[in-house]
């Protein structure tokens, strides 16, 4: 085995449905416990196409919603209504049934540029009870995971171990739009640390982000390489 092989927990599912299932059930839990100990609770999300299922049934879920805050792990610079707003797909997936009662924090401002919304949403992050009781991430196929892309023009700022801002902008040829996104420090500092992924592709490339030494490379690395303890993977074909 390589010496600089990152370790993870694997949470192995028969399928998708199942997964989404059983990550709705872990995350209610938490929010639940999180609730029931300091009387809130507060959890970030990533978008794309993986979570609208797991959105479905962690909605359906039991989590004393009334005080639970939702947040995102990065956002397109594309307002609500946008197809591809991440925003939209939280309101569309999971601010409904069971958790219609949750209050939403947005990454996206309307202003005139993504380095003005990302110091407005750095704001409203900042007043948060922080840290977050879950983050929930994603991971692309070039390795990159919340808006941390390989090619990003801000991507040390957001890697950075030391970063005191809670929120950067990110531009690169492979995002498509501008984006906003937590940096590394508000992700890493979660109580409980998931990283949701499907299909064999998702897991080849995790597999080589554990061998690779250079986040600049695989961005999902300076999650493995910074996360307090082995990140639990909760994956299915």
């Amino acid at each position: 085995m390589d010496d600089d092989l990152r370790p993870v927990v694997l949470h192995e599912q028969a399928d998708r449905e199942l997964l989404a299932a059983t990550l709705a059930r872990l995350v209610a839990a938490r929010l639940r416990a999180a609730v029931g100990e300091r009387g809130e609770a507060l959890i970030a999300v990533s978008g794309g196409a993986t979570p609208k299922r797991f959105f479905e049934k962690l909605s359906e879920e039991e989590a004393n919603w009334e005080h639970v805050t939702i947040c995102l792990v990065d956002e397109r610079f594309v307002p609500p209504e946008d197809e591809r707003s991440n925003h939209r797909l939280v309101a569309t997936h999971l601010l409904k049934n069971k958790a219609r009662s949750a209050s939403f924090v947005p990454l996206y401002q309307n202003v005139r540029d993504v380095d003005a919304a990302a110091a407005l949403a750095a704001g409203r992050i900042d007043s948060l009870p922080l840290p977050f009781d879950v983050v929930v991430l994603g991971m692309g196929n070039d390795g990159h995971t919340a808006s941390f892309f390989p090619d990003g023009n801000h991507l040390a700022a957001a890697i950075d171990p030391a970063a005191t801002r809670s929120v950067v902008s990110m531009q690169a040829p492979d995002a498509g739009e501008a984006r906003l996104t937590l940096t590394l420090p508000h992700i890493v500092t979660a109580g409980l640390l998931l990283l949701h992924i499907e299909g064999a592709e998702k897991r080849e490339t995790l597999g080589r982000a554990r061998r690779c030494g250079k986040a600049e490379e695989m961005p999902i690395r300076a999650i493995l390489d910074r996360a307090a303890r082995p990140l639990d993977v909760y994956w299915a074909t």
